[in-house]
């Protein structure tokens, strides 16, 4: 129960990855705020969460975490139903694919914004909240923002340069937040899944041709799971990480070391 007594707030969170990562960090005792733009998923991730529970551990709010709006909304209601936020993670992300010569900007500011500019707005104001219940508070309390970038913002790929570039931006985003928020005890540190099975690589992941070379050109021959990942994010969401700060983790299956 490392998180007893936490409030967590966890973007993307309707599938994949932010789903497990709101299940893990509920199933250790934190109150989970879902957010994303879908409310019906958010609403099915949160009756999963509640249904093991004695008490109601996950509540939903609905919201375009790229509109600064929304974001400031999300902020206040923070404010009013919680009074206080622990963990921060930043998980809201999408892709496509194509050659730059054939990419949009449309298409370039949709993967911008949903990878990075998420980040950015979240990170402001809900990173300003927590600073001003740090100050409140003395530093008593252990807080933490993990960002959710990716494999290819190690790796660029040639069908995916907005995507590679976005979570490039996203790593070192995270290590200039590290900066900005050390002096009042709040630990910034982003994690790099490589190929993991969740709804935006299903199409992909049904390519037999796909699922080969992945399992070929990693060392532990088989794609992630995303209960693999949020392993890693609630470590690094937990105390246990207490000095860490402005790092990238990556969990790749060993696809780098090939």
């Amino acid at each position: 129960m490392r998180f007893s007594q936490t409030v967590a707030l966890i973007t993307g969170a309707g599938s994949g990855i932010g789903k497990a990562a709101a299940i893990r960090l509920a199933n250790e005792g934190a109150k989970v705020l879902l957010v994303g733009r879908t409310k019906r998923k958010l609403e099915d991730v949160a009756y999963e969460i509640n249904a093991t529970k004695k008490i109601p551990m996950a509540d939903i709010f609905t919201a375009d975490v790229t509109d600064e709006e929304d974001v400031k909304e999300l902020a206040q209601f923070v404010e009013e139903q919680y009074g206080d936020l622990h963990v921060l993670i930043n998980n809201a992300g999408g892709s496509k694919h194509g050659r730059i010569l054939e990419t949009s900007e449309q298409d370039w500011d949709y993967v911008q914004n949903v990878n990075l500019k998420s980040i950015f707005l979240v990170s402001k104001w809900l990173g300003r909240f927590m600073v001003n219940r740090v100050k409140e508070e003395d530093a008593t309390s252990f807080r933490s923002i993990v960002n959710v970038a990716s494999l290819s913002g190690h790796q660029a790929g040639a069908m995916i340069p907005h995507y590679s570039a976005a979570k490039a931006g996203a790593i070192n985003l995270t290590k200039s937040l590290a900066l900005e928020f050390a002096p009042y005890g709040i630990h910034v540190n982003s994690i790099s899944p490589g190929f993991v099975e969740t709804p935006l690589t299903e199409g992909g992941l049904q390519n037999e041709q796909f699922v080969k070379a992945i399992q070929r050109n990693t060392a532990l021959k088989r794609v992630g799971q995303p209960d693999e990942i949020a392993n890693v994010i609630a470590f690094l969401a937990s105390s246990e990480a207490s000095y860490m700060t402005g790092t990238d983790v990556l969990v790749d299956g060993g696809w780098l070391i090939m």
